[in-house]
């Protein structure tokens, strides 16, 4: 779907648009049941060898033109607030953000930088989830050169290779970031998805023990999972245990009920953890975002907000008290078994997925500026 250049228009489709991402025709319903995960596979992986890119050093990364948002660049998809929200005057956090999976080719393994449609879908993606952490400070959020949606379907080494390609160009802005944010502000690091993959990498390899690491509030690694037992020694931080704690992890993902996250268990028991240990069978860190904490919360009496569209497809709304939330004992996220109708988007297994920060959208934002207000204090 082609975006005007009016960057507000986007907004009233976000929740719509991402259905492109994720070709959900071609798992739905019949033929879902009837060839399930290697359809998706056949339709999504990209049968072409990987192309090898040269890097993107950091200092090109100076370029506000490498950015969808950051310090210098207004009215970006970060700004975007759903109607009857308020602007409030920014925190004082500098926010890394990395966008989820916005390029669903299959004639290459990474995305160009300069791909209209990826870059527009991104940018909706940046609206429905960045933009709950504006009101904490400045978002910085990286262009980069994404691995394709196929590369998670995959154990092809080509799928390896172009997630690295794309972790190559994350770390280089993240680089950029760091030496131009204030240095005596805050930090929150946030990621969706892919994006989640690639931030509890940055967490290994550029935060953890080091003097980067004293300055984080939180790690938000949403819609990627993160095991208890093997990954979390390796971030070197803890996953949030309470609503105010500063420095440690959230994460969730967000099924409902009844719930069949087979494809996501199929890849996460089959891999090593970050210690070198299997994942197999370990709980994933699970936070209830309504809470903060891994406990379950009412919809009528802890969530805030949750981002809807109207029926004409015209705006996206916030509606307090639609969804509540508890962890189940392997660590995903349970929504119900009577969630609000957000479209028809949610993926095979009722994986909701594509709405972990929609479903809970206000719910993030007040996260965000509590945990910045305990770091502050502290």
């Amino acid at each position: 779907m082609h975006v005007t250049t009016v960057e507000f228009g986007l907004a009233r489709k976000f929740l719509y648009v991402v259905a492109t991402l994720i070709v959900l025709v071609l798992v739905g319903g019949v033929v879902y049941a009837m060839f399930g995960n290697d359809l998706l596979r056949r339709a999504l992986v990209p049968s072409v060898a990987f192309r090898t890119e040269p890097t993107i050093p950091s200092r090109l990364y100076a370029d506000k033109a490498m950015w969808f948002a950051r310090p210098g660049l207004s009215n970006t998809a970060v700004d975007w607030l759903p109607p009857g929200v308020q602007p409030t005057p920014a925190g004082r956090a500098e926010i890394f953000f990395i966008h989820p999976t916005s390029f669903v080719g299959t004639d290459r393994w990474n995305a160009v930088l300069d791909d209209a449609d990826t870059n527009d879908r991104a940018r909706i993606f940046l609206r429905g989830q960045a933009s709950a952490f504006r009101a904490a400070g400045r978002v910085w959020a990286p262009r980069y050169r994404q691995a394709t949606f196929g590369a998670f379907l995959t154990s092809e080494a080509a799928a390896t290779q172009a997630l690295d390609l794309a972790y190559a160009d994350v770390a280089a802005a993240f680089d950029r970031f760091v030496a131009d944010a204030d240095p005596k502000r805050p930090i929150i690091l946030a990621g969706h998805s892919q994006g989640a993959l690639h931030l509890t990498r940055l967490l290994r390899q550029k935060v953890a023990n080091t003097p980067i690491a004293r300055r984080i509030v939180a790690a938000y690694v949403v819609g990627w999972p993160v095991s208890e037992v093997t990954d979390l020694s390796g971030l070197a931080m803890p996953q949030c245990s309470a609503a105010d704690q500063t420095g440690c992890v959230l994460s969730w993902q967000s099924f409902a009920e009844p719930a069949d996250p087979a494809l996501i268990l199929e890849q996460y028991d089959a891999s090593t953890g970050f210690d070198g240990r299997p994942r197999r069978g370990t709980p994933m860190v699970c936070t209830n975002p309504l809470t903060g904490t891994a406990d379950a919360a009412a919809a009528n009496t802890e969530n805030r907000g949750t981002l809807i569209p109207d029926g004409a497809l015209e705006n996206a709304t916030m509606t307090p008290g639609l969804v509540g939330a508890r962890c189940d004992a392997r660590g995903f996220l349970l929504i119900g078994d009577n969630p609000p109708d957000l479209g028809p988007y949610v993926l095979p297994g009722n994986n909701w997925h594509v709405y972990d920060y929609s479903l809970f959208w206000a719910n993030v934002r007040a996260d965000a500026l509590r945990r910045l207000a305990a770091w502050e204090k502290r």
